[in-house]
């Protein structure tokens, strides 16, 4: 295999204590990073580099590891532009808003659904984000839902099942019907593409029996559980997360000191999806309790087409370190270390021997930037799997 080395990068965020100055982030100054095939070889000082076939010189930029967005809905169809003029003239959000983009996904071919969702994988790579999840949910029919999940297989190991995002309007006076669908005959479907099942425990969605018993049942067949928890209000979706052993518990936006103990002893990581709350101008998490008690946070998009309709894990960032009390280096180690955790991955996320080479240069001297400069495209150069892409 050829090696590439990539030189002269000013301060390199490795997420590796040991390589770097200590810190969760591991910062390196004056780096280096030799790439071979699609794996990490050697990190460290620029001027101790080994040789390569390739030389890069990344001229003083800053480097980190690629995005880990691990919580996006990209399989969709249809636009809700009416939906957010008019909560931004002051309607609520609410859940059933889905329904309209269930309508407009069921109505579209596979051809198109594929074509909408590597365009939206292509917005979010030019971005700096290397490994993203996704799920299924605006189908809500076996046949539907089956093809969400095989679609998004093609372009990602992390696959969602989602059927029960919401009861389909087909079901809406028989919520029990659904449940028994989604963990039957749709599930038995779905479950060869899938790596995860969520379940949205919310009002106007699932309640805690219901969310049970379809976490359950995809457990069984060897799906590893994940949870929509606590974004409309105080609920039930905490807990269940972490009694079922979920993977992540995603918003907590509204969450007891119990919740917040539960989430710190245990293994389920805390994802925040900063762009719901700006979409929904709803309340901000907070995320510095979260990380003052221990728990693991990660930092996603929430990717989706009426709530949080940006692919940009930058904007989250600036977000969570303006308005969820984050420092910069927090908001960029749970973006990158944090959503690896969510997906259990040890393989991205950081810049390590063995790893991915997965990685980014930014037009910029430190990753502070990417909260300091809002808005500014500053990443310039993106590296997935040892391929240049950007």
């Amino acid at each position: 295999m050829s090696t590439t080395l990539i030189t002269r990068i000013g301060s390199l965020v490795t997420n590796d204590p040991g390589a770097g100055d200590g810190s969760p982030l591991g910062l390196l100054r004056d780096a280096a990073v030799v790439v071979e095939g699609e794996r990490i070889a050697w990190v460290g000082p620029a001027d101790r580099a080994p040789d390569a076939d390739e030389v890069y010189d990344a001229q003083g930029r800053a480097g980190l590891p690629g995005f880990v967005d691990s919580h996006s809905h990209l399989v969709f169809a249809g636009d809700r532009t009416e939906e957010f003029a008019a909560r931004m003239s002051g309607r609520p959000y609410a859940a059933g808003g889905i329904r309209t983009t269930v309508a407009a996904t069921r109505a579209t071919t596979d051809t198109e659904l594929e074509a909408n969702l590597v365009r939206y994988l292509g917005e979010a790579l030019r971005q700096g984000t290397t490994t993203f999840e996704t799920k299924s949910g605006y189908g809500l029919t076996v046949a539907d839902e089956e093809r969400a999940l095989r679609i998004a297989a093609r372009h990602t190991d992390e696959v969602t099942y989602l059927g029960a995002h919401v009861v389909a309007p087909e079901y809406a006076d028989d919520p029990a019907a659904y449940v028994a669908l989604v963990t039957g005959p749709m599930l038995d479907a779905c479950a060869p593409h899938a790596r995860w099942v969520d379940v949205f425990c919310e009002r106007g969605a699932f309640d805690a029996d219901q969310a049970r018993a379809v976490l359950t049942a995809g457990a069984a067949r060897g799906l590893v559980p994940r949870v929509h928890a606590n974004q409309l209000g105080h609920g039930p979706g905490v807990q269940l997360a972490v009694e079922t052993g979920a993977a992540s518990a995603d918003h907590c936006t509204y969450l007891s000191e119990a919740d917040v103990a539960a989430l710190a002893a245990s293994d389920t990581v805390a994802t925040l999806l900063p762009g719901a709350e700006f979409s929904t101008r709803a309340e901000w998490p907070d995320a510095r309790r979260l990380w003052d008690a221990g728990v693991t946070v990660a930092l996603s998009t929430d990717c989706n087409p009426g709530s949080s309709f940006t692919s940009s894990v930058p904007f989250c960032i600036a977000l969570a370190v303006r308005d969820m009390g984050l420092t910069p280096d927090e908001a960029v180690w749970a973006a990158t270390a944090g959503g690896a955790r969510a997906l259990r991955r040890e393989d991205v996320g950081r810049i390590a021997p063995g790893a991915y080479a997965d990685l980014l240069l930014l037009d910029a001297p430190s990753h502070v930037h990417l909260a300091y400069r809002p808005g500014v495209p500053l990443v310039s150069r993106v590296w997935r799997r040892g391929t240049r892409e950007v």
